[in-house]
């Protein structure tokens, strides 16, 4: 059982059409929201993606160069289900997955997937080093429906060094002592750095093993009180 199996698949098992992820980016004035149902499908699609295009298989080591956006949660669902091992460097790692500002160190990897993280799906363009994978472009071609090709064992790799059992544990774990419910709806500001996995648990894992949504704001400014309001936020991390 990967990662993303243990944590999604109850979570898409309940009520899938009610949202997963809210997301903000207070720079750009975005908003988006997806259902269960939804993040379910770009989990898939990228799966696919970094599978049939860039040969990630169970073990591959996947450096996530990325902030704390939904495209990322779901990258990290992806590398997951792919039962491949989420890392924080380049350095070493077959495939990275960047933004504009870390494809420069990307290149330390194999093979470079490039997300523009643009509201409205443009590509980087001519800002993509050559022979990388342009994200927004390439992942609307995969399928919705990800199929493993191998079952993946609880002691795989799965994030930093630790395994997938260690990675869910400590998911669940914080999710309980942080005292969120399914019921929750958890407001963040907070990065997620993968050189300490604190952040990306308590930030997402431990709110997805709650079976929890959570609203994920980047470049926070102004009122975030008046958002948890208007958002029905019941936790502020």
């Amino acid at each position: 059982m990967t990662v993303t199996d243990a944590l999604l698949a109850p979570w898409l098992a309940g009520d899938p059409a009610r949202p997963l992820i809210t997301f903000y980016d207070d720079a750009t004035g975005e908003r988006i929201e997806l259902s269960g149902a939804t993040f379910g499908n770009w989990v898939a699609k990228t799966a696919n993606l970094l599978r049939d295009e860039c040969d990630v298989e169970p073990g591959t080591p996947v450096a996530v160069l990325l902030p704390a956006h939904w495209q990322t949660a779901a990258a990290l669902c992806a590398v997951w289900a792919c039962g491949a091992e989420v890392v924080a460097e380049a350095t070493g790692a077959e495939v990275a997955l960047a933004d504009a500002e870390h494809l420069e160190a990307a290149g330390a990897a194999g093979l470079v997937v490039g997300f523009s993280l643009d509201a409205f799906g443009q590509g980087l363009g001519d800002a993509l080093p050559r022979g990388a994978v342009d994200y927004a472009t390439e992942v609307r071609v995969h399928g919705d429906h990800f199929d493993p090709l191998t079952p993946i064992g609880d002691d795989a790799p799965a994030l930093a060094g630790a395994d997938v059992a260690t990675v869910v544990a400590a998911a669940r774990e914080r999710a309980a002592e942080l005292g969120l419910g399914a019921g929750d709806r958890v407001l963040s500001t907070a990065s997620w750095p993968l050189a300490t996995t604190g952040g990306l648990v308590d930030g997402f894992l431990a709110v997805l093993a709650a079976g929890a949504s959570l609203v994920q704001v980047r470049h926070p400014a102004g009122d975030q009180e008046r958002r948890a309001g208007t958002e029905k936020v019941t936790r502020i991390l």
